[in-house]
């Protein structure tokens, strides 16, 4: 999966626009960066690499790339 394809799939999951998105925005500035995005973020983890991530893994992620970086 290529970084665009992996942004795209990210933007869906945080519910915005591709182009509102970049490896260095930070997740707290998302206006739904809540409870609800973060179960989205696990179960689409889950659903398209075959990875479970856990509330710990989530609470180390700041940016977009720190997400990116879970889906290598």
């Amino acid at each position: 999966m290529t970084t665009a394809e992996k942004m795209e799939l990210l933007a869906e999951t945080l519910e915005v626009e591709t182009d509102e998105i970049s490896e260095d925005t930070a997740l707290t500035d998302l206006d739904n960066w809540d409870s609800m995005t973060k179960l989205s973020l696990i179960v689409m983890f889950d659903d398209e690499f075959g990875k479970k991530i856990t509330s710990e893994d989530i609470k180390k992620m700041v940016t977009v790339k720190d997400i990116l970086d879970l889906m290598e």
